[in-house]
């Protein structure tokens, strides 16, 4: 696994037996920025097979357009469909460099689905569902113990919300993987 940080958002590249998956992107307008920090990581766009979004707000997907005009397949969870143009509207207030995802070219997998998919890239792991922070918002949770979980509030926070059942069941599930550590896309990544 890679970090790449070339923006706001922390990207992660997982290099499988059979391709590559880029784990969300930043905002829209950095591509070139994107460009630089995976030529200083020895990749190639040609090795990214595809790319997910653990969420559809502007800071995980705004290349996404992009990459998949240049070839990278976007997965995407069918519970993501209806967020899929979440952001729009505020890229193009912006006036950012965007391309809208054009979800009929997207491999569209159930979170049940996403083990087989996984293992065609020769990543083994499975996509789960964990919408505390979003209704959209999903978790990558590989068997070497890595767990991507995009914006999910830290495990040490369900003390500070007066109703935390949303992300105390995010929590539960994510912990029933025994993940040995969290990859977060603002903050550091945490040892369990």
């Amino acid at each position: 696994m890679i970090k790449l940080r070339y923006g706001n958002t922390n990207t992660y590249y997982i290099q499988g037996n059979q391709c590559g998956l880029l784990v969300d992107t930043d905002y829209a307008g950095t591509l070139s920025d994107f460009y630089k920090a995976i030529k200083e990581n020895g990749i190639r766009i040609s090795d990214i097979g595809y790319v997910i979004a653990t969420h559809y707000h502007p800071d995980h997907m705004g290349l996404v357009g992009q990459l998949m005009e240049q070839g990278v397949n976007l997965l995407l969870v069918d519970s993501q469909k209806e967020a899929v143009h979440f952001s729009d509207k505020i890229f193009a207030k912006d006036k950012l460099t965007f391309r809208a995802i054009n979800e009929s070219d997207a491999t569209v997998i159930s979170c049940e689905e996403s083990r087989r998919h996984l293992s065609l890239m020769g990543i083994s792991g499975e996509i789960i569902y964990t919408p505390s922070h979003s209704k959209d918002s999903i978790s990558l949770i590989l068997d070497d113990g890595s767990c991507f979980v995009g914006d999910l509030d830290p495990a040490e926070y369900l003390d500070a919300y007066e109703n935390s059942t949303a992300l105390k069941s995010d929590w539960d599930l994510i912990m029933s993987f025994n993940p040995q550590t969290v990859y977060f896309a603002h903050r550091p990544a945490k040892s369990i």
